[in-house]
């Protein structure tokens, strides 16, 4: 019998089935190697797990454990300094790092994919990977949230103007608009960790699609891996990305709250609002006016906001035409995955880095809150207590709005016979509700921006860190 003439993929696990070489052009097209090796230490990671139940079940032998487990050693040292030849040739993480296991340990090596396909061992590197980034994104947020509790510590009793359509509305704390944020974030944190729990299952084990008829045990994976269990239906392990979608959305909705916050550090930072400025080291010039001190890192944490949306919207799209099982379609999730850890990652920390150089301008903040008739719903609120109907006490307020409108004052500089021109209700104690400082402290209820709540809710807050 004629010896078979050699693979022309023989660097490939698949070389036997094809007749011809796989294109250069389409090499480079389909190998992820460039980005996916980034989850070598998650495979190596992920393979010790499935070598070692191997060998408790008794399918390699413990000698071929130990060569695999000395080969990976090698393989993670190499990589961790750099030293690793990463080829487009294997096209991705998982190959590489098997060929090089085989290349040093011989036939071991060829036996550690024994029950285990490269469909459920990138859903395994993946989740690992994720899991690892949403408790490191949960740190952020922590140092991100302390800067801002220990900011709006510092101006509980700073009042400023409180919006709404972008019109002053009410006078409000500065601490109790910080604390908004600080809830913003409460909200995210609970996202990722919620998230986390349908990240952290176990996809090993369901080989390409419908399991595997060797003997394994998977439960003794998921426990040396850190999963809260396993997959339950091979089919979806190794087709669901629902995971990374659901990352994605909490990643999304985390930095719109960021964008949210950038946008009105912008406005107070310009001279039009001059609420307050952004230390020089996160900020920059002009190359042509000398005058220009710009909030580039705020303007650029609202700009990627748009690129994580967008990879959001990218790995639904993905999914949406996908029958089960694995499609290289899902080769796609990694790139956007991977940039919206990134980006979340380094806004948040820039963001913690930039809380603390933020100096507010108290005196400005006051005489912004003392325009717009701000305390105009504490008149009404007065007239209530007076016994006076809301509806009617609000019309009775609109009308001494409108007559200071038009001597261009406010309503806490009309005299006693002027008000009372609008109710004989109004006494001399009203002049407590006109004040910001009043209008203020009459909020006194859990959620309220009296400083005495908002101090509070700080402690409160800081507690809850203590214990989160």
């Amino acid at each position: 019998m004629s010896a078979l003439p050699p693979s022309p993929n023989a660097n490939t696990p698949w070389s036997g089935r094809f007749t011809e070489p796989v294109s250069d052009r389409v090499k480079r097209f389909t190998a992820s190697v460039s980005f996916d090796h980034r989850l070598a230490e998650c495979d190596i990671a992920g393979s010790l797990a499935h070598a070692r139940m191997l060998s408790a079940c008794h399918i390699i032998t413990p000698q071929d454990l130990a060569d695999i487990e000395k080969g990976l050693a090698q393989i993670l040292a190499d990589i961790q300094a750099n030293r690793f030849a990463w080829s487009i040739d294997l096209e991705d993480v998982h190959l590489n790092i098997e060929r090089r296991l085989t290349d040093l340990v011989g036939d071991a090596g060829k036996r550690l994919h024994t029950a285990r396909s490269r469909n459920d061992q990138v859903a395994t590197d993946i989740r690992l990977y994720l899991r690892e980034a949403i408790d490191q994104i949960r740190q952020h947020i922590h140092a991100l949230q302390t800067a801002l509790l220990d900011l709006a510590e510092q101006h509980t009793d700073t009042v400023m103007p409180g919006f709404t359509h972008l019109q002053v509305a009410q006078p409000v704390s500065l601490g109790h608009h910080l604390m908004a944020y600080y809830e913003m974030l409460v909200r995210d944190s609970q996202r990722y960790s919620d998230c986390r729990k349908r990240v952290n299952r176990l996809p090993l084990g369901a080989a390409a699609l419908a399991g595997t008829s060797y003997p394994i045990d998977r439960l003794m994976v998921a426990e040396a891996l850190g999963f809260d269990g396993v997959c339950e239906n091979s089919l979806d392990a190794v087709s669901d990305r629902d995971f990374a979608i659901e990352f994605c959305a909490a990643a999304a909705i985390n930095m719109v709250h960021l964008s949210r916050f950038c946008e009105e550090l912008i406005l107070w930072m310009s001279p039009r609002f001059g609420f307050i400025d952004i230390a020089d080291r996160f900020c920059t010039g002009s190359s042509i006016m000398p005058q220009k001190k710009n909030p580039d890192v705020a303007e650029l944490v609202r700009g990627k906001t748009g690129r994580v949306n967008g990879h959001l919207i990218a790995l639904l799209t993905l999914m949406k035409g996908q029958p089960l099982a694995y499609n290289k379609d899902n080769q796609e999730d990694k790139e956007p995955l991977f940039d919206t850890i990134d980006t979340v990652i380094d806004s948040l920390a820039v963001f913690a880095d930039m809380v603390p150089g933020i100096s507010v301008k108290k005196q400005t903040l006051r005489a912004a809150a003392a325009q717009g008739f701000a305390t105009a719903t504490d008149l009404a609120d007065y007239l209530v207590r007076k016994g006076m109907a809301f509806r009617q006490a609000h019309e009775v307020v609109a009308q001494a709005v409108k007559h200071c409108e038009s001597r261009g004052c406010d309503l806490a500089d009309l005299s006693l016979k002027e008000l009372k021109d609008f109710s004989a209700l109004i006494t001399e104690d009203v002049y407590a509700s006109l004040t910001l400082d009043g209008a203020l402290n009459a909020r006194s209820h859990i959620g309220g921006t009296a400083p005495s709540q908002v101090k509070v809710a700080i402690v409160r807050a800081r507690e809850s860190l203590k214990t989160g």
